[in-house]
């Protein structure tokens, strides 16, 4: 199959590079835009071998326009089911290459959709990302769990908030309101109790607490 190329527009490359802080360049194209123009290669990638995938996916997250790292992320995304434990960890460095809240929150809804998948072998997804030297490794630590409501790991998701509660980074204590968030919607006592019992951060606390009951 031919390589996508996708179409830059000026206007919108600017406007969606300021949005990311210019921290990338952008080719202007749209999320539905670029789905339309992505579809037949995602279908195509479903029979293609998990190396050559593999590669596909390397490719395209090398390409400047942030919105190859995009669809890099879908080609991995929708072969999900796929890959093994062993495969999963392959993927792990993306996490930290062109990082930014966008990349890393599509990696961490990749891992977390294979986690629901492999619950046995999640415990072990969440310590190749917990206690790592780059916060955004332990960002997906901490947000692994968000979709699991209640089949969320409380004792993980415990040890990665306290790991990082004085943590001074802006994604790490949103990523913990986030989580806590999140969770009160399934077990807000439980969310309630955490935060009476642990020193959290004044960014976590407001973030976790926008559920739960007024005092």
């Amino acid at each position: 199959m031919n390589e996508i190329v996708f179409p830059k527009n000026k206007e919108k490359a600017q406007q969606m590079a300021a949005y990311m802080k210019n921290l990338f360049p952008f080719a202007g194209v749209a999320a539905p835009e670029r789905a339309v123009l992505e579809k037949e290669l995602l279908k195509v990638s479903k029979k293609m071998p998990v190396t050559e995938l593999f590669d596909l996916i390397c490719f395209y997250y090398q390409k400047s326009e942030r919105e190859y790292q995009y669809l890099a992320i879908d080609l991995a995304t929708v072969n999900v089911k796929r890959f093994s434990f062993e495969d999963m960890i392959h993927f792990k460095p993306f996490v930290i290459e062109k990082a930014w809240w966008d990349s890393v929150d599509a990696w961490r809804k990749f891992f977390g959709l294979w986690g629901a998948q492999h619950f046995e072998e999640m415990p072990q997804l969440f310590d190749a990302f917990f206690g790592e030297e780059d916060f955004w490794h332990r960002r997906i630590a901490i947000n692994l769990q968000l979709l699991y409501k209640e089949k969320t790991n409380t004792v993980l998701l415990k040890k990665a908030i306290i790991y990082d509660k004085t943590t001074d980074e802006f994604f790490i204590q949103k990523a913990i309101g986030w989580s806590l968030r999140q969770y009160s919607k399934t077990e807000p006592n439980w969310v309630q109790t955490l935060m009476e019992e642990t020193d959290l951060s004044p960014l976590a606390v407001r973030e976790g607490s926008k559920y739960l009951p007024k005092p």
